[in-house]
């Protein structure tokens, strides 16, 4: 499989037009009420795939409802691309899941969590050298091809670093984009927890990135620590508001992408919906100013 043959095949997300919103939610059952009543100005909603794995019951009652109304997209946090397979029960699952919503986007992080059978409640960091370059790719190829969609591949948050890693992570990343043609979901909090845990500038690794392939963009909230050295630790929680550094590198991340579908996380201690839909508007605010500054330039 070739990576341009991939791209012809994948059904791509229909454009918003200037004036719809870009802004979008996760999707949480304990607003499912007030979303159907209220009927937000939002893009999409996210869903975490394996949430909706099952076959019925409320979860898919309310999600059926809402997709009426709404894009979706899909977000995946067990299929451990970087581990050392991948479990076709789950892959199997996932393309169910797709086949029944019809999602806009699709996408999983840059992570494993998976060892033979034993299944890690978490998303742990992948080396970065060869060998695992050539793992994540193949993965990713055969991702793409059961699903029959281009996927996004998720920037991760990190608190280690391997002592085994001969490649720099934007690299890493650039390099799986080039070889597969999958996207990048540009988590604008992961990378800079990350920048901050590893002391490097977040401007500068934004700049490394694969840019041209950024497909949906992610911020969230994280909470601030201190490690063994006293130094800064920042933790990526999803239980907090969007940090004010975060809004600001956000902003820069879209002077150099464009304005892109913006989702705002909230995964605990999770707010009333008014709370969320006043982050996604100040993601709508940098959003319409990107907009303006793009319209303003001579042609």
């Amino acid at each position: 499989m070739t990576a341009p043959s991939l791209q012809a095949r994948c059904r791509p997300a229909a454009p918003a037009c200037p004036s719809q919103p870009l802004a979008g939610l996760g999707l949480k059952p304990r607003h499912f009420h007030d979303i159907l009543e209220r009927r937000p100005a939002l893009r999409f909603f996210e869903i975490h795939a394996e949430n909706y794995f099952g076959a019925g019951g409320p979860f898919h009652h309310y999600l059926g409802r809402i997709a009426e109304h709404y894009p979706l997209s899909v977000h995946g946090v067990g299929l451990s691309i970087g581990g050392a397979d991948l479990d076709p029960a789950h892959l199997d699952r996932l393309a169910r899941l797709l086949a029944r919503y019809q999602p806009a986007w699709v996408s999983e992080h840059l992570a494993w969590s998976r060892d033979g059978a034993v299944c890690l409640n978490d998303l742990l960091p992948v080396v970065y050298d060869t060998a695992a370059l050539a793992r994540v790719c193949e993965h990713v190829e055969r991702v793409q091809e059961r699903l029959g969609r281009r996927m996004l591949l998720e920037n991760p948050a990190t608190y280690l670093e391997s002592r085994a890693s001969s490649l720099p992570e934007a690299a890493f990343i650039g390099e799986v984009v080039r070889r597969t043609g999958c996207g990048l979901l540009l988590d604008v909090n992961n990378l800079y927890v990350s920048c901050v845990n590893h002391h490097r500038d977040p401007l500068s690794e934004l700049a490394a990135l694969p840019l041209h392939a950024v497909g949906e963009i992610h911020l969230a909230g994280h909470a601030e620590a201190v490690d063994g050295a006293r130094d800064p630790l920042l933790i990526d929680n999803h239980g907090a508001p969007v940090a004010q550094a975060v809004w600001a590198l956000y902003a820069q991340a879209i002077e150099r992408v464009g304005p892109m579908p913006t989702l705002i996380e909230r995964d605990n201690d999770i707010p009333a919906l008014a709370v969320l839909l006043a982050e996604a508007r100040q993601a709508e605010r940098i959003l319409q100013d990107a907009r303006r500054n793009a319209q303003a330039l001579p042609a």
